[in-house]
């Protein structure tokens, strides 16, 4: 975390997604790193913690559920926040069972992702300090 802020690493496979959120992010304060294979993002988290990952559910080979679970294995207290397009219930359930932090249907609203980011960098600035 630089100066109190989350390191965030974005996951989706398409590429404007990925140039689209880093650059509002990255406005915003935060240290993005944006991959567009699930695979290479597995790589980086066994090297590098995030605190904060946006990924796409949906993504041909590695999925947002193998994220998730790479990201646990990894480094339990970071934070996932899954974007589909594809939001069926089901799905949601089943992410929020194995312990995503929220699920947000594309097309993504800015403001809607920031909020949900905001909340996931306060729960934990607050889960630091005790």
């Amino acid at each position: 975390m630089t100066e109190n802020r989350c390191r965030l690493m974005v996951i989706d496979d398409e590429p404007i997604v990925c140039r689209r959120l880093k650059g509002i992010l990255e406005k915003t304060g935060y240290d993005v790193v944006v991959f567009s294979n699930g695979a290479q993002a597995i790589d980086e988290l066994a090297k590098n913690p995030y605190d904060i990952i946006v990924t796409d559910f949906k993504m041909e080979g590695v999925d947002g559920m193998k994220v998730l679970e790479s990201a646990q294995r990894t480094n339990p207290g970071t934070k996932v926040i899954m974007i589909t397009g594809f939001a069926e219930m089901e799905t949601a359930k089943e992410a929020f069972r194995k312990g995503v932090f929220d699920f947000i249907s594309k097309p993504v609203e800015i403001d809607v992702i920031k909020q949900v980011i905001s909340k996931a960098e306060k729960e934990i600035l607050e889960s630091k300090k005790e």
